[in-house]
């Protein structure tokens, strides 16, 4: 009676232990098969130019299986916020210095990965088309905020219209002009109302953005690729910290690194986006 008994729990325990395993096992299987299956990148961007350089990879990533999926945005604020949620697997529509303070103020653990792009400011004209003879007292449009005003002066120093206090680089203001030959009228405005006062100024520095939505013509002076503001405000591919090396982000940078889309912003953009790698 006994080894009957003792026959019975045994063959119990093992069907317990059968089916336990199988539930263990049921119960992980779901999510290492989630995890191999994860093959969609969700990146949000601006639409011009992001967005649409973006799109010119979607077939290369598919080709290795990725499914990129580009969420558009029309502010700076959004991209970041649901890279950092969770909610996408990277971004691209920012540089480093906004990016940096968007961290510190906000408490974001957001980095930085590849460098794609830089949108030189250039100089439009609008009353006055020549800037070898720019008139007494001529009034120039530039961007009221800090990090574009500098790059605005900047490029109107490269000129030689004006000549700013030494040393002063990208932080520079209007009150760091210490020569101005030509009576210059800096008219400082939201960047994004530039290009609309461009026919009541002189001459208008516009971001490259804001120039191309305007759809205006070629400007007449353009920030070099070998700046100061070209190598501070390149556009990045940007994700979590900790996911730099993941494989949707190695997946990304390979995909955007190529010829292929270095030749399509050349192409594109008549030099109002400019290739950094």
């Amino acid at each position: 009676m006994k080894k009957r008994i003792l026959g019975v729990v045994l063959s119990l325990s093992l069907v317990s232990a059968l089916f336990t395993g199988c539930a263990g096992a049921s119960s992980v299987a779901p999510v290492e098969a989630s995890a191999a299956q994860d093959k969609t990148i969700k990146i949000g961007a601006c639409v011009t130019p992001h967005g649409e350089i973006l799109e010119q990879i979607k077939d290369d990533l598919a080709k290795d299986g990725w499914d990129l999926q580009i969420v558009e945005y029309n502010d700076y604020v959004l991209p970041n916020t649901a890279l950092e949620d969770g909610d996408l697997d990277a971004n691209y529509f920012q540089h480093k210095p906004y990016l940096d303070d968007f961290n510190k103020e906000n408490g974001t653990h957001i980095a930085a990965v590849t460098a794609v792009h830089f949108e030189p400011m250039g100089v439009y004209a609008g009353k006055s088309s020549d800037l070898a003879n720019v008139p007494d007292g001529a009034t120039i449009a530039v961007p009221n905020d800090t990090t574009n005003e500098a790059r605005a002066l900047l490029l109107l120093e490269a000129q030689g219209l004006i000549k700013l206090k030494e040393g002063v680089g990208i932080q520079a203001t209007v009150l760091d002009i210490e020569d101005n030959p030509h009576n210059i009228e800096i008219k400082e405005l939201e960047a994004a109302q530039v290009p609309k006062a461009i026919k009541d100024v002189d001459f208008a520095v516009i971001n490259g953005n804001y120039a191309l939505e305007a759809g205006l013509d070629p400007s007449i002076a353009l920030e070099a690729a070998d700046s100061l503001a070209a190598e501070t405000y390149a556009n990045y591919v940007c994700v979590r910290e900790g996911e730099e090396d993941s494989a949707k982000t190695r997946a990304l940078s390979e995909a955007i690194l190529t010829q292929k889309v270095k030749d399509y912003i050349n192409n594109t953009y008549s030099g109002a986006v400019v290739p950094v790698f």
